[in-house]
This record gives C-alpha cells, sequence and structure tokens, in this order.
C-alpha cells in the first residue's frame, strides 16, 4: 500500500493576529512544522499548538526562518555564516524546551520561506544550516525540497533527509517553486490540489506550469496552513488519498 505523510506550517499565529486555523489543520495533517519566534509565532501560541499537535500524536517539526517577523520570513536576507548558525540553533532550542512542557518533542527540522528557497541551492548558507542541525541533535530529520542540491549536502553531512513537494505551489520545469510574486504561483482549487497530489503519489510525477511532467521523489506533501481556504484543501486531498488506498503516515516515526 502506498503512504505518504502530511505536514503543514503551524503556530504562525501573532498576539492578538491570528494566522490559520491550527487546530482544524491538527485533526488533518500527519507532521506539523512549528514557527519558532522569528519568522512568526509568539510563546504562549507555540505552546498552545504543540499542546494541541502532542494530543493528536502529530509529529513535530522546528519551522527555522530568518529573524524576519515583519516580512514573514519571505524576504531574501545573507547573514552571517555565525549568526545563521547561532539563530538556527536558537530556534530548535526554544521549541525543545516548549515541546518538552507540551509532552513532546522536535524529530525535525523544516526551514521556513525564503530561508528554505536560498539554502535549496546556496552552498554556504545550507553548510550553516546543517552545522547547526548537527550540533544540536545530529539525529534530527531535515525536510527539504525533492531534488534540491541541499537534499545530497545535507545527507553527505550525514543527517537524514525526507523530500517534500507542496500541494497548493505551482512549479517550474525545473523543479523549483514558481515565485509567490508571479500570477498562478499559489493553487487554490482543492479538487486541483487533490488530483495532482494523487499522480505524485501514485506516478511520482507533477504537472510543471508549461505543461511539462517533472519527476519528484518525495515522502511527504505540505499544505500552507496560510493559505486561503487551506483546511478545506487539506480536507478534501486526505480524503481523495484515503479513496485511493493511500495510508497516512508521519515521516519521522519511520526514521526514529
Amino acid at each position: 500500500m502506498a503512504h505518504i505523510d502530511l505536514n503543514s506550517d503551524l503556530g504562525e499565529s501573532f498576539g492578538p493576529w491570528r494566522m490559520g486555523d491550527d487546530a482544524a489543520m491538527l485533526d488533518i495533517v500527519t507532521s506539523a512544522n512549528i514557527a519558532c519566534g522569528f519568522h512568526a509565532g509568539d510563546p504562549a501560541g507555540i505552546l498552545a499548538t504543540l499542546r494541541a499537535a502532542a494530543a493528536r500524536g502529530v509529529s513535530i517539526g522546528a519551522h527555522v526562518g530568518y529573524r524576519d517577523l515583519v516580512g514573514f520570513g519571505r524576504r531574501n536576507m545573507n547573514p552571517s555564516s555565525a549568526e545563521l548558525v547561532g539563530d538556527t540553533i536558537y530556534q530548535i532550542g526554544a521549541l525543545q524546551a516548549l515541546a518538552h512542557v507540551a509532552g513532546t518533542k522536535v524529530r525535525y527540522v523544516k526551514p521556513h520561506g525564503a530561508l528554505y528557497n536560498t539554502i535549496a541551492h546556496d552552498a554556504r548558507q545550507g553548510a550553516d544550516v546543517i552545522e547547526a542541525i548537527r550540533a544540536v541533535d545530529p539525529g534530527l530529520v531535515v525536510l527539504a525540497l525533492a531534488g534540491a542540491p541541499f537534499v545530497e549536502q545535507a545527507r553527505s553531512a550525514g543527517l537524514a533527509v525526507v523530500c517534500e513537494a507542496f500541494a497548493d505551489r505551482a512549479y517550474n520545469a525545473d523543479g523549483s517553486l514558481v515565485d509567490r510574486r508571479l500570477p498562478g504561483a499559489v493553487v487554490h482549487d482543492p479538487a486541483e490540489v487533490a488530483a495532482r497530489m494523487l499522480k505524485l503519489v501514485t506516478d511520482g510525477t507533477i504537472v510543471a506550469v508549461d505543461g511539462s511532467e517533472i519527476a519528484l521523489d518525495a515522502q511527504s506533501i505540505c499544505i500552507h496552513g496560510d493559505t486561503p481556504a487551506s483546511v478545506e484543501i487539506a480536507r478534501v486531498l486526505r480524503a481523495k488519498l484515503a479513496s485511493q488506498g493511500v495510508s497516512l503516515v508521519p515521516f519521522a516515526t519511520s526514521h526514529g
């Protein structure tokens, strides 16, 4: 039987500003990438999301990003290696402490936003993130963009890597994500998302914006928690996969 993990970016609300519906999404996904306070999230809200995830048996990952609250971590930055290593360690450590209090633990790391896209191809920043993860816990799994050079870079450094595809994002023919500033970068139709991801799980391919089919080796599917109608997209996707006999399993459990 085919199986896949569903992950979502959660814990992103800040004070009175609500971002997404964490409780509803946690009823659907199997892994949660929790904001660590640098691109989004405040300690009280992060703790509440961790407790909700723990109650549902959802696997926890540290969603580390640039120090960029105003830009939601989506602005390109070029911190020094010392800064990036330190910031990444700091974020993982903060989430580990909150997770411990919530009765769960951090099992993986997924860089967020601009940092995620930068390290996909920037070997220097990628090495900094790898160094930070190894310094904290070399047993942490890394969740990364399928097909990106960073995947082999992290594996060569001894880290376990799980590759993901994005349910609600359009792809270029080279396997990169379409820039969010361009029209059609985000896919909003739940039925279209479900059909695209079923094809990925069963055939290992996805249709790019130019109509070509690209191969993606992905063990997890990401649904952005801040996308409009994200909960509905996740529900329709989960139902579609289940109807075709695809089981949903958190990837981190298979890596200890």
